[in-house]
């Protein structure tokens, strides 16, 4: 049995469950990486596992006490560093909003051009020689 990521040959869907309205649902290919899943982690999605009796069942949801709003900020945010680290992710309509994606990509492109505009640094020289050992 696989699960939405697996049936759309996507690496991460995110989309609100109806049985579970409260909360968006993040589910990954059932053979994730851990990094990826770690990154999912460090975006500030809770991870959730079930174990059953073929394999483990991983996948993770919007932290419990957030408003509508900022579940749906929280995960627009989080597609673009999964979108940067090169997979492919689905989004439902429903979940996405368009002010947060907006501020992700300026915040992206502002560091960008910060680490462009920075000086770059000299290559480095030969090694200076070493002292002679004292006996």
């Amino acid at each position: 049995m696989g699960n939405l990521a697996d049936e759309s040959g996507t690496d991460v869907e995110i989309y609100r469950r109806a049985l579970n309205p409260d909360t968006i649902h993040i589910v990954s290919r059932t053979d994730a990486p851990q990094e990826l899943l770690a990154l999912l982690d460090s975006l500030g999605l809770d991870r959730k596992s079930e174990q059953t009796a073929g394999p483990v069942y991983v996948w993770h949801e919007t932290p419990e006490g957030l408003s509508e709003d900022a579940q749906k900020a929280l995960v627009t945010r989080a597609v673009l560093p999964l979108l940067i680290a090169d997979y492919a992710v689905n989004i439902d309509p429903d979940v996405y909003d368009v002010t947060a994606w907006a501020q992700a990509m300026h915040a992206h492109r502002s560091l960008q051009a910060q680490a462009a505009a920075a000086p770059a640094l000299p290559p480095p020289g030969p090694a200076s020689p070493k002292p002679p050992r004292s006996r």
